[in-house]
């Protein structure tokens, strides 16, 4: 008889159930050759006396491989492993198995889409001023924790662990709805809202819809990549205009549109991506004075108004749109942390139903649970404390990140100070070229973006300060000195 209790290994600490453990065992004996098909199997209380357990446990063991089709019964006769696998050569007991192959290549034809082939920018813990991201420590944890608790155990009664609907669960479209109202002046109900999981969803959904292969986009010469490349994937041709200190050039874009038709303009004026400065009150109300005079959408990207500095911010055009010309997106991602999906829509009622049909296919619905528990922290204040929490140690953080731009490395880079927003678009003098710069400065422990993806010729990037306290500042800041000697 093979030497059972060496071939399968028993561990009663395990969560996995000792019948289970051995029908394992024993499988993977048969798929190595060691048990050959068609061998019998000691009976189940020699088995059991082998492996030092209780017979039923074996019993169940022999069960459940028989349900499986591994082994196989014979009148009279005992266990038996089945005849009908495959021949499989015994193996020598030490000898290690070859790794499985990594499977590369597809099949049949494939070619995969270029312009989706770009790297991707992952966060962590580790000290970095990245492109503009929200300090998660900061962020309402235990209360969106005891929200998400009470949509668990109330997920049954309120229709939370089923099919909902694809326009967001009702609760936070509501929660959104009101915030918006009362935060950005938006003159907006239920219907003209839509929940996703983020902007770029948002941004995918609105391009999709609005806009058919061919026609024209506008956006800056330098803006948001990801929105370019969602444009550019849908068929859609890209178009740009410049971008100066009081963001995207309106009077280029009148030029284009008495050349050929536009159909879409994706802007950021709150804070231009990735530049930073805000579009003044006299161009938006250009925009949109063009917007009805073309017929053009304006996609209006507010990613994060929640957080200016200087004074009240200045209201988004979706605002003061009386001819229905902007769609609106934003998302929550900034204000609390990337790990929550959660964006939104605003745009005019039939736009918001083609976008949900649109997302049925792509995402049916979002969370319904997250969703509701988000919508929870604003029913009961939650969302706005933190709010009003986060301005006041991104503002300190913002003040200390730029009076040590200043004084550390004025020298080699010039910036502006952002009148909000989470980051400071840094131009750094060319004998430093930045993809060194970045690269040493990984090397000793901060990361940075080289800021080729913001377009070539730059030696920019954004420089986000909102992630680190001040004693992380300082020492970045002191790695980053160190990068120029």
């Amino acid at each position: 008889m093979l030497p059972f209790s060496t071939l399968i290994s028993i561990d009663k600490t395990a969560k996995t159930p000792i019948f289970l453990q051995i029908a394992s065992g024993l499988t993977e004996n048969i798929r190595r050759g060691i048990i050959q098909a068609g061998a019998q199997l000691p009976g189940t209380r020699t088995m059991a006396d082998a492996l030092g357990l209780h017979r039923k446990t074996v019993v169940a063991a022999y069960e459940e491989l028989l349900a499986q089709g591994w082994l196989e019964t014979q009148n009279s006769r005992g266990t038996f492993v089945s005849q009908k696998l495959p021949e499989i050569k015994p193996i020598p007991l030490k000898k290690r198995l070859p790794e499985a192959p990594t499977i590369k290549k597809a099949g049949f034809p494939f070619k995969a889409d270029p312009l989706l082939q770009l790297p991707l920018v992952k966060s962590s813990n580790a000290l970095s001023f990245n492109d503009g991201f929200p300090d998660v420590r900061i962020a309402p944890w235990d209360a969106l924790s005891r929200a998400y608790r009470t949509a668990l155990r109330q997920g049954f009664r309120k229709n939370l662990l089923f099919y909902g609907e694809t326009t967001g669960e009702p609760s936070l479209r509501q929660a959104m709805t009101d915030y918006l109202r009362e935060s950005r002046g938006l003159p907006i109900d239920l219907d003209n809202v839509l929940i996703t999981r983020g902007t770029m969803m948002a941004i995918h959904l609105a391009v999709q819809c609005i806009v058919q292969p061919g026609e024209v986009v506008v956006v800056g010469k330098v803006s948001y990549t990801s929105c370019n490349l969602i444009i550019r994937q849908s068929g859609a041709t890209l178009m740009t205009v410049p971008v100066d200190e009081h963001g995207i050039d309106v009077e280029a874009i009148e030029e284009l549109c008495q050349k050929t038709p536009v159909r879409m303009v994706y802007v950021t004026p709150h804070h231009q991506h990735p530049t930073t400065v805000m579009m003044p009150a006299e161009r938006r109300v250009r925009l949109l004075q063009l917007a009805k005079k073309y017929s053009f959408c304006i996609l209006e990207d507010d990613y994060d108004y929640d957080f200016h500095y200087n004074s009240n911010p200045i209201l988004p055009l979706a605002a003061a749109d009386t001819n229905q010309n902007v769609v609106y997106v934003g998302s929550l991602s900034k204000v609390f942390s990337p790990a929550l999906r959660i964006g939104y829509v605003v745009a005019p009622k039939e736009v918001i139903e083609a976008m949900a049909n649109l997302r049925r296919i792509i995402d049916r619905q979002g969370d319904n649970l997250l969703e509701s528990a988000v919508a929870v922290l604003f029913r009961d204040g939650e969302m706005r404390r933190h709010l009003k929490k986060a301005q006041k140690i991104y503002h300190r953080r913002r003040d200390l990140f730029c009076e040590m731009l200043k004084t550390e490395l004025g020298n080699v880079l010039e910036f502006s100070k952002p009148t909000g927003g989470l980051a400071v678009w840094a131009r750094f003098d060319p004998a430093f070229p930045l993809t060194e710069v970045a690269r040493k400065s990984r090397e000793n422990g901060l990361w940075i973006s080289d800021g080729l993806h913001y377009g070539p010729g730059l030696n920019a990037t954004r420089l986000g300060f909102a992630a680190v306290n001040e004693e992380e500042i300082e020492r970045g800041m002191g790695i980053l000195k160190g990068v120029f000697g």
